[in-house]
């Protein structure tokens, strides 16, 4: 039978009374958290948004006022004029072939020396390190110079192997991995690879490799984007016209005297983004996918 002192239990046991003014609070700072991410979205992607918009308009039409915020009936035309003015599928093919063997040598040459220098021991190894900072630190316009008559005495002017050999390898990369392979390979994994008889390579590509993958793909973004919008070192060493990288056969559509068609220029910037764009989503589903393996794996 219930008595008085057992409902007064039940009472007092019970889960407090919700604060409704707490809850609204909470409620109005998601509300303005999001108003403000989505302002945010809004205004990164618009520049986006305008280039499409322009690459739809001729020349008059994008300078215009009030400018015309919808898409206008100009895209197949401004399409054509791009490919009547210069050799769009050429200069990509020799983007991709660029930026995709500089992208692989790097990933290769970088993550091994970084491999070296995280994880064993050997005399001058501080020194070259030291070394290896310096040359980081040197901007690339000075490198320009030298660069091109070393690429001038070897006869690789005016080819694309003057493009991927000296990026075959950068400071940064070796960096980056360096850093990254010192606090996610354990010294523990090395060891028991050693023990059952791996070899230097063998540690390097069946252990370090499978932990780092994270590492990598964010190198490969790095690297990648930096090849295909590289524009001042192809300009300088691809002597023939007909035979250049995607960004310097675009600046050709930049006119004299104001006659430049923005609307033609505009369409093959946008063009020349959905490689950028597919790497891009590649790499980054790679980052996510392994960011939680870890030396399990």
């Amino acid at each position: 039978m219930t008595t008085t002192q057992d409902v007064q239990d039940v009472r007092e046991t019970r889960a407090p009374e919700p604060n409704h003014k707490m809850i609204k609070g909470v409620r109005r700072r998601g509300i303005g958290l999001h108003a403000t991410l989505f302002f945010g979205v809004l205004l990164s992607a618009f520049p986006f948004y305008w280039a499409v918009i322009m690459s739809t308009h001729t020349s008059s039409e994008i300078f215009s006022y009030p400018p015309k915020l919808l898409p206008g009936s100009h895209f197949m035309d401004n399409l054509h004029s791009l490919f009547d003015a210069i050799d769009f599928f050429g200069s990509m093919w020799n983007s991709v072939l660029v930026a995709t063997t500089v992208t692989f040598l790097v990933l290769f040459f970088d993550s091994l020396a970084a491999f070296v220098f995280a994880k064993f021991e050997f005399p001058g190894r501080r020194l070259l390190f030291g070394l290896l900072m310096m040359i980081f630190m040197v901007p690339a316009q000075l490198q320009a110079i030298p660069q091109f008559v070393i690429m001038a005495k070897l006869g690789w002017i005016g080819s694309m192997t003057a493009l991927i050999v000296p990026a075959a390898a950068n400071a940064f990369g070796i960096f980056w991995m360096r850093q990254y392979m010192q606090s996610a390979i354990h010294d523990e994994l090395l060891d028991a690879s050693k023990i059952d008889g791996a070899s230097f390579l063998r540690q390097y590509w069946h252990v370090a490799l499978p932990v780092v993958r994270p590492g990598l793909a964010f190198l490969g973004i790095f690297t990648f984007m930096g090849q295909w919008n590289d524009y001042a070192w192809p300009l300088i060493a691809l002597t023939n016209p007909n035979n250049v990288t995607l960004q310097v056969a675009l600046s050709q559509l930049n006119g004299t005297h104001g006659t430049t068609d923005y609307g033609t220029v505009m369409i093959g910037a946008l063009l020349a983004l959905v490689p950028l764009l597919i790497v891009f989503a590649i790499g980054a589903k790679q980052i996510i996918a392994d960011l939680g393996k870890g030396a399990i794996r």
